[in-house]
């Protein structure tokens, strides 16, 4: 049963609308449309439920025809789902009861009843408690990960969210844990951490994919949409949508259908594209309409009444808004209210309505007392405010209103430049295959006019000895200028040839240090999630802390504190573990400065190789290895230029990683290994860097040291990495070596001074 860990998929995409919000929307008046009497799944429902011969399997089934409702119309799967609960109560069948409990959990969050959502939810926990049943209680916090998500409460979301991931894992549920992963996905998305986002959305694909589960890709593949609508690649977006609205249609799932035409309607609207945000903004009125979705009726309408306005067609705009703000209220929804009511203010500013538009304007940020959402929206909305405010001389007021404007400015450049950071981390290996490539051929043109000189020289040449033997003394001079020319025309050429070498050997020192952006990225944001959990979770435990002591029962209050403190210590070490990752950055951020430091070479190798493994895994989500250490501890500090050694190591941990994918590629049930090893012998320190990839062929061996080769396919290497780690183990007064089997894997070997 997967019915309330899939909804809370909707109010992500709803909520996408803040960002993206003019929509261009004719008023029309709709019609409620019961479409659900045509559904076959429904129909196909109900003569099972016919059939049935035990009461459990009928109320089974009946949630599953609740699932089906959900989809077409939120009332009538309300009532199904209160229907459900009183028949399982009769029978006394508690696992059905606490089901249809999370189905009417589901809807009641989709109407925006969130105090009769929290009451089904807290006695869905007490039966599925009582069952002892571990798969339902991840249900449950799949529930609770929709509700607070849905109030805009993005951390709470994800703490539970997490809950759900583990008892999925647990339980190697894959349907639980591919549904887990989408919605974490969605409240990463909504706190601008895209990368994050964007990895749990390809986890949820490969396990939608895997399980043949249709409804599920449609959803992933829309909020795909999102995240690259967000990074602005409008291209892939655009394709998302399309995508996800073709296997909603083919599935017959109104709800993702809704949202895309809403997401894909914004999406035009962005680009300008006024006429098909209007079409497909009509599409999603209607059909919000027919469901019974009062949320989504609202913002259509009211994104709607935005784009007349931006149009100057305020009469229409204002009708339409007032239509959007009427049906806001009944949502209950916070975003919705403000997004109606900012809407209308915004309207009146552009009319020069300045004292009606304050009135509105006011009441939108009374609507999000409880949101902790700051964007761009709500930004221009304080800037409207702050203006109309001026308009009429109320300075104090406009000022403060500026000031606000000011501050989420400041916030939304924060959260620029994670998604920038993200964009930037996704699009760097097309950057620097195109790099590559283009150096790659201005060394073939500037050799191909060097040997075209020098072709053009020997004729020449060959013309002027004829002359000379001719009239030796009178064209002495004349071929000893002609000659005098061409070697410096020569000279200019491989002059150009090193400059493009040197060139080339400094982009591979810049693209070493891009390499360990995204593992970075990756380390950091690791702690700072333990840290916001453990945060909310002692938050929450301080509260039962504080009923526990109301009620005298001071025995669980001290257990409830123990607790406390112990997600306190949890919060300072990981607090911690982001402190030393920070100071690790600035340190290989520092330019080399050549001079030799006291090093722990074990840190030095351990550090490098999770920042190479976790840089690939950002670039490639599927990407997977398994890596062994093995550090002597005899080997104690040793004296190295830290940030030369620390490229080398880089390198070849780079390259191993490659074998291994490059293997895996086309080898079925393969486990990919790296493995790493230091040891101490005698005065010297030896390293070793083994992997069980694609290895080396023998007839290149002896040239992988040499200056722009590579056997990677052309545009994916310098050919610079290995001569570069070659030259700074030489420059450390060591060795380096390889051994490799062809189709077995090879092993790199390092020398260094123990002193």
């Amino acid at each position: 049963m997967n019915l309330i860990r899939v909804q809370y998929d909707f109010f992500k995409t709803f909520f996408s609308s803040r960002r993206f919000y003019q929509i261009f929307i004719a008023l029309i008046f709709l019609c409620n449309i019961h479409s659900y009497a045509q559904n076959p799944q429904v129909d196909s429902l109900n003569r099972l439920i016919a059939k049935a011969t035990t009461d459990t399997a009928k109320i089974n089934l009946a949630n599953k025809k609740i699932t089906i409702l959900s989809r077409v119309n939120i009332d009538t799967a309300i009532n199904a789902a209160q229907q459900t609960i009183e028949e399982a109560k009769k029978i006394n069948y508690k696992k059905g009861e606490a089901e249809a409990l999370l189905q009417l959990a589901t809807s009641y969050c989709n109407k925006g009843k969130f105090e009769e959502a929290h009451a089904a939810l807290e006695t869905s926990q007490g039966i599925f408690k009582q069952l002892k049943d571990s798969a339902g209680f991840g249900k449950m916090y799949s529930g609770y990960g929709m509700m607070y998500g849905m109030q805009s409460k993005y951390d709470s979301a994800i703490f539970y969210f997490q809950k759900v991931i583990d008892v999925a894992q647990r339980a190697n549920d894959k349907s639980l844990l591919s549904t887990a992963y989408h919605n974490i996905s969605i409240s990463y998305y909504m706190q601008s951490n895209y990368s994050q986002a964007l990895m749990y959305q390809q986890k949820a694909l490969q396990f939608a994919e895997e399980l043949h589960d249709e409804p599920l890709q449609a959803k992933v593949i829309m909020n795909m949409g999102l995240a690259y609508s967000s990074l602005n690649d409008t291209k892939r977006a655009e394709q998302s949508y399309l995508k996800a609205i073709t296997l909603a249609k083919k599935r017959g799932l109104k709800n993702v259908e809704l949202y895309t035409y809403s997401n894909l309607s914004s999406l035009y609207d962005v680009q300008k594209k006024f006429e098909s945000s209007y079409d497909y903004a009509m599409k999603a009125a209607t059909l919000a309409e027919q469901m019974g979705d009062q949320g989504m009726q609202a913002t259509g309408l009211s994104n709607a009444a935005r784009s007349l306005a931006a149009q100057k067609k305020f009469q229409p705009a204002e009708e339409l808004c007032r239509r959007s703000m009427s049906i806001a209220d009944s949502s209950g929804q916070p975003l919705n209210i403000y997004q109606t009511y900012s809407t209308m203010g915004h309207i009146l500013k552009l009319e020069e309505k300045y004292g009606e538009a304050i009135s509105f304007l006011e009441k939108s940020f009374h609507a999000l007392t409880d949101a902790d959402i700051y964007d761009e929206q709500i930004r221009d909305s304080y800037s409207d405010l702050s203006e109309c405010y001026e308009k009429t001389g109320n300075y104090s007021k406009a000022l403060s209103a500026y000031k606000m404007s000011s501050k989420i400015t400041d916030s939304i450049r924060s959260k620029d430049n994670i998604r920038k950071s993200t964009e930037l981390t996704l699009n760097y290996e097309f950057e620097k295959k195109r790099q590559a490539a283009k150096a790659e051929q201005e060394k073939k043109d500037a050799v191909a006019s060097a040997k075209q000189i020098a072709l053009l020289g020997g004729l020449v040449l060959t013309l002027i000895l004829a002359i000379v033997a001719l009239n030796a003394y009178r064209h002495k001079q004349k071929a000893n200028a002609l000659l005098q020319e061409q070697k410096e025309e020569i000279q200019t050429t491989l002059t150009e040839l090193k400059t493009t070498q040197a060139q080339l050997i400094q982009a591979e020192k810049m693209a070493s240090l891009g390499e360990l952006t995204a593992g970075i990225a990756h380390e950091i944001q690791n702690p700072l999630n333990f840290v916001n959990n453990f945060s909310e979770v002692s938050d929450e435990l301080v509260d039962e802390m504080k009923d526990e002591l109301a009620n005298d029962n001071r025995q669980q209050a001290l257990a409830i504190a123990e607790d406390v403190k112990q997600n306190l210590q949890k919060i300072v070490h990981h607090g911690k573990r982001a402190d030393a990752i920070v100071k690790s950055m600035l340190l290989h951020s520092r330019s080399s400065s050549a001079q030799k430091e006291a090093t722990d070479i074990n840190a030095l190798a351990d550090e490098y190789l999770r920042l190479s493994y976790h840089g690939l895994r950002a670039k490639d989500k599927t990407f997977n290895a398994t890596v062994r250490t093995e550090f002597d501890p005899s080997v104690k500090e040793i004296s190295i230029i830290p940030q030369d050694i620390g490229r080398v190591l880089l390198n070849l941990f780079n390259n191993a990683f490659y074998s291994v994918t490059q293997k895996k590629q086309s080898i079925e049930n393969y486990e990919a290994v790296v493995s790493v090893c230091t040891k101490k012998i005698k005065d010297k320190v030896e390293i070793r860097v083994k992997d069980n990839g694609t290895g080396i062929p023998k007839k290149v061996l002896d040239k992988v040291f040499h200056p722009f080769f590579t056997t990677k396919p052309t545009g994916q290497g310098t050919g610079l990495g290995l001569s570069l780690s070659y030259d700074i183990i030489k420059a450390h007064r060591g060795e380096i070596r390889v051994e490799t089997k062809e189709g077995e894997g090879a092993e790199f070997t390092i020398h260094l001074p123990a002193k």
